[in-house]
């Protein structure tokens, strides 16, 4: 595939994915006065789609759920009303399944930091395990979670087994090929200063 055609997916993937999210929040977070954050999609063993969320409230609180989309289809008549006819109208139908408030998740394990494993686990009351689609999606969500408890929760979110230069990357890791160079310049001009305090022998 082209350079110009993958573009072209993540382009469409990130639409799709815009897209959702508005549907989402009209749908589902606005009418309970809530903002939806984040999302990514996960991995369940019922029918449909599903999706981990955060969003926050009015009030700051943040939640985090799980939310199931399933194609619902619904009867609407139309023609005038001695003949008239049913047609289907075929629409996503999102409901939450599971909640959780964000000041009640004490943990999140990311099992295995030198493996590219989507899975984690959020430490509620109970444990409840998450398959994301993907590890950067993982990684995504988690970004966002670390964000909102800094700033809603007033508290660092407990992180365990995960590649922390990638949840908070610093300015060595974000410029670390700056570094290098650096590093290198000064080699080359400490090895200039070392030679230019060596004796030359004189020729007789």
């Amino acid at each position: 595939m082209s350079k110009s055609g993958n573009g072209g997916n993540i382009s469409r993937g990130r639409l799709m994915s815009s897209l959702l999210k508005e549907e989402m929040q009209r749908v589902l977070f606005r009418p309970a006065k809530q903002r939806l954050v984040e999302f990514i999609e996960i991995e369940e063993p019922t029918h449909g789609r599903h999706f981990l969320c955060v969003s926050v409230e009015k009030g700051k609180v943040v939640q985090l759920s799980i939310v199931q989309c399933q194609i619902s289809k619904s009867s609407m008549k139309s023609g005038s009303k001695k003949s008239h006819t049913k047609r289907s109208s075929i629409q996503d139908s999102y409901r939450r399944t599971e909640m959780w408030s964000l000041q009640n998740l004490t943990l999140v394990d990311g099992r295995d930091p030198d493996v590219d494993d989507p899975c984690f686990l959020l430490h509620f009351d109970k444990v409840r395990t998450v398959t994301a689609t993907s590890c950067s999606a993982k990684y995504a969500f988690v970004r966002a979670l670390v964000a909102l408890s800094d700033q809603h929760c007033q508290r660092s979110l407990n992180l365990r087994n995960f590649d922390w230069a990638y949840i908070k990357p610093t300015s060595f890791y974000s410029n670390r090929g700056d570094c290098v160079v650096l590093s290198q310049i000064c080699f080359y001009a400490l090895n200039l200063v070392c030679l230019s305090m060596c004796p030359v022998p004189l020729e007789v």
